[in-house]
């Protein structure tokens, strides 16, 4: 079916080999090649369709028609302004769309029979608004999650000298799940968004925004910063955790929000941390709001080790008081076999990240840390302070692994969204993305020299990339299943990869030459750890095993005993002299039991268990200039240990 563009137009369903309309003989395509199929919504300002793009098989996107409404056609300066707006849209849309996977990329921006038009992406989903109406008010989780995810983009926004002004549940779209279950977050109709730099007290703007989710300096004076957008996204999170509009929210004659006492008459209360983030959201006065979404990151950041803490300032990261001895268990070993370690303990717990955490990686001075995970946040923070310096969007799905050059000036992410992205660590700017792999990016490795990226996807291959030009250098042959892990030799020669199938394969980095491959485990290799002599490597398993190998014969080890759990990360500990002068090797292991096990490897005997995580740890790495490990955990915190 093929509907009719024309506004006057009776009866605009057609069929769809029709080329001109059955009733009124308008041209049924714009451009020859955007067909629309169906309305999708009409406003003040014009009209919305479903349609396809005949040049690109029938791919779906959506045409949006500039047809205000009479009293504005009738009024010359009126309909001018409406049609500086369309455009604005168009620009902003073309200026921001393609560069972040919240915001919908611009398509095309043309005029056809008197009538503008703007083609922008589809976003396949539903509404908040419509959510609301669906499954009822958010609790206070789904809110922090909200935040966690919309804050990067609006930040990512201002950063690019805009300001939304029209930011409302029904201008929220989540995704429908993508493979794999994951949804997002997209911003939608920046049809009165403005440039920051029209804004200010000595230029006044057009009253533009909506009752109700604008701020009073917005609507009286047509000024809008980025501290107005935050005001908005507050309001709506109030909309969404009470189930009720911002009128049932606000008491006018007290010139107070009320939502509180809302929700406790409904029988539900969130944590003083988050409403006091929400009342600073939502303050009138601008200058008791927060000026950036960062701010905002900052204190949720915060927050979320204990939601009912005051709003009082909190420390940014934990200092816990010194564990019982319970929490490091005693070590397990055999007189004048094992040597005495001193026991670890947990010195820091950072909670930057709103999903699981699923890589870490630190700069090889030890200054700072970068991880990523299920939120799609990249945050990149002190390591002696543990303040963000940078919290990073721009990928589509999770961060699945990160990888820092040994400069230290930039760092990769790979992720399930199929691409690598490449950034400045300093600045957090994004240099480039690599596409080439049809499956998650589940690893990735920058060799010594700082200029070649390798990568693994669970589409079977392996890539080797140029990283100063982002040119693709080589693919290496097909495996088998999936790729899950790499490690990357000090040498920068040596590489080897574990797939889903349990085979470990060991490799020529320049040549991507097969040397060997290695069978003993019965489930994915979960991760792998080379010795610094790259004479042997040791990988561990969901099949709940550790193995360790001879890398130049591929001879199996001894190694630990089977776990009752699947391994999720291993890595080898530096071990101080003055602890173990006999050269003995110690690893550490992590995975589904929520534990840090840290063994002795030539005997395999457990040394001692690190507690402190409530759920699965899906990385672990040891920082050997400062002695310390490093874990993320899907708990959502990264806590960093010590030896005492």
């Amino acid at each position: 079916m093929s509907y009719c563009l024309n506004p006057a137009c009776q009866k605009p369903y057609n069929p769809d080999n029709a080329k001109f309309c059955l009733s009124c003989r308008s041209l049924l395509s714009l451009k020859n090649h955007y067909r629309a199929l169906e309305p999708l919504g009409e406003g003040g300002m014009g009209r919305t369709f479903l349609a396809v793009d005949e040049d690109r098989l029938n791919a779906r996107c959506v045409i949006k028609q500039l047809l205000p409404a009479p009293e504005i056609q009738s009024n010359s300066q009126a309909m001018a302004k409406a049609t500086e707006l369309f455009e604005q849209e168009a620009r902003q849309l073309l200026q921001l769309g393609d560069r972040h996977p919240q915001i919908p990329s611009l398509l095309a921006y043309f005029e056809q029979e008197k009538r503008l038009y703007l083609i922008q992406q589809l976003i396949e989903g539903a509404d908040l608004l419509t959510q609301l109406q669906r499954r009822g008010p958010f609790d206070e989780a789904q809110i922090r999650a909200l935040l966690f995810e919309l804050l990067p983009a609006i930040q990512f926004i201002h950063d690019s000298g805009v300001i939304h002004r029209d930011l409302k549940p029904s201008n929220i779209i989540q995704t429908s799940p993508e493979p794999g279950g994951q949804t997002r977050l997209v911003l939608i109709d920046f049809g009165i968004s403005k440039s920051l730099s029209e804004t200010g007290l000595a230029k006044t703007g057009t009253r533009t925004g909506t009752e109700g989710y604008a701020p009073i300096e917005q609507l009286r004076g047509g000024r809008a910063y980025p501290a107005s957008d935050l005001y908005s996204l507050g309001v709506t999170c109030l909309q969404l955790l009470c189930g009720a509009p911002p009128s049932q929210l606000y008491d006018p004659i007290a010139l107070r929000w009320v939502w509180r006492e809302v929700l406790r008459r409904q029988g539900r209360d969130v944590g003083d941390a988050i409403a006091y983030i929400l009342d600073k959201m939502v303050a009138e006065a601008i200058a008791s709001r927060y000026p950036s979404a960062n701010d905002v990151l900052q204190d949720l950041d915060r927050a979320l080790p204990n939601p009912d803490r005051r709003s009082s300032p909190v420390p940014f990261w934990e200092q816990p008081a010194k564990p019982p001895p319970a929490r490091v268990s005693a070590p397990v070993a055999s007189p004048g076999v094992v040597p005495s370690l001193p026991p670890w303990d947990c010195i820091a717990t950072l909670t930057h990240h709103g999903g699981a955490v699923r890589a870490i990686a630190v700069t090889p001075d030890g200054s700072t840390g970068i991880s990523g995970g299920d939120d799609r946040a990249i945050v990149i923070w002190n390591m002696d302070s543990g303040e963000i310096r940078h919290r990073l969007s721009g990928h589509s799905s999770a961060i699945l692994t990160l990888a820092i050059a040994k400069n230290s000036k930039i760092f990769a992410s790979g992720s399930a969204d199929k691409t690598i992205k490449v950034w400045q660590t300093e600045t957090g700017f994004l240099l480039r993305t690599l596409t080439g792999h049809s499956a998650p990016v589940s690893a990735i490795a920058i060799a010594p020299d700082g200029q070649t990226l390798v990568s693994g996807s669970l589409d079977r291959t392996i890539k080797l990339w140029d990283l100063r030009s982002g040119r693709l250098k080589r693919t290496f042959p097909q495996r088998s299943s999936g790729v899950v892990s790499l490690s990357l030799g000090r040498s920068g020669k040596l590489l080897i990869s574990g797939n889903e199938d349990g085979a470990i394969d060991i490799w020529q980095v320049h040549n991507g030459y097969l040397k060997k491959t290695l069978a003993g485990h019965a489930d994915a290799v979960s991760a792998i750890a080379i010795a610094p002599d790259e004479t042997t490597a040791v990988t561990c398993s969901r099949d709940k095993t550790i193995r360790t190998w001879q890398l130049k014969t591929g001879q199996l080890l001894a190694h630990p005993k089977p776990h009752s759990k699947p391994f999720h990360a291993i890595a080898y500990l530096p071990v101080a002299a003055s602890a173990n002068q006999t050269g003995d090797r110690i690893i550490a292991s992590a995975g589904e039991d929520k534990t840090v096990k840290i063994w002795h490897l030539e005997t395999g005997n457990l040394l001692q268990t690190l507690n402190g995580h409530t759920d699965t740890i899906y990385y672990l790495l040891s920082v050997d200039i400062s002695e310390k490990l490093l874990t993320g955990s899907a708990d959502k915190t990264i806590k960093i240990w010590h030896k005492t």
